[in-house]
């Protein structure tokens, strides 16, 4: 029998975090509702399963939100960018009064760098526990890991302070 009040009350305390963590991956606000709402939706076909002693809602949650995002990204339409402001004129921004934000760098990372910055950094996982939700062996995660680092140092220029500030 399902307990729907369990689950309401899972559902509650975690979409804003599982909303928050959607948007640091794909950076579109529309799309982590969208993807959360999905994760949201798949733990109640299997809350029954999930909500025992020995298993943590959250973790699989975030699996669940890890595996719609890649699935929105294998489908055609998820090629299409969403833009906050209209462009005023089609002249190219001069590079050197661009700033570079930690967020505008996370997005340059491939999709599993990112996931795995977000986990070891941003959640404070350990790398056994990302390893472990992301389904790859820890040497993956170290590895990836200290490129990605490197990869947001180059990025990030005058602006590292925000990587470790």
């Amino acid at each position: 029998m399902r307990d729907d009040a369990e689950f309401t009350a899972f559902a509650e305390a975690a979409a804003p975090r599982l909303r928050q963590i959607a948007y640091l991956m794909c950076r579109d606000w529309h799309l982590a509702q969208d993807l959360t709402q999905t994760t949201l939706t798949k733990m109640y076909v299997a809350w029954n399963r999930v909500n025992r002693a020995d298993c943590d809602p959250f973790i699989y949650a975030r699996k669940i939100l890890l595996h719609a995002l890649i699935d929105h990204r294998r489908r055609r339409s998820s090629s299409e960018l969403t833009a906050e402001h209209l462009p005023e004129s089609a002249r190219a921004a001069d590079p050197a009064d661009v700033r570079l934000t930690l967020l505008g760098a996370l997005a340059l990372l491939p999709r599993r760098s990112r996931a795995i910055v977000l986990l070891r950094y941003w959640e404070d996982h350990s790398v056994a526990v990302t390893a472990e939700i992301l389904g790859v062996k820890p040497s993956v995660v170290k590895s990836q890991s200290m490129r990605a680092l490197a990869t947001l140092r180059e990025h990030l220029g005058e602006d590292r302070e925000l990587l470790f500030g």
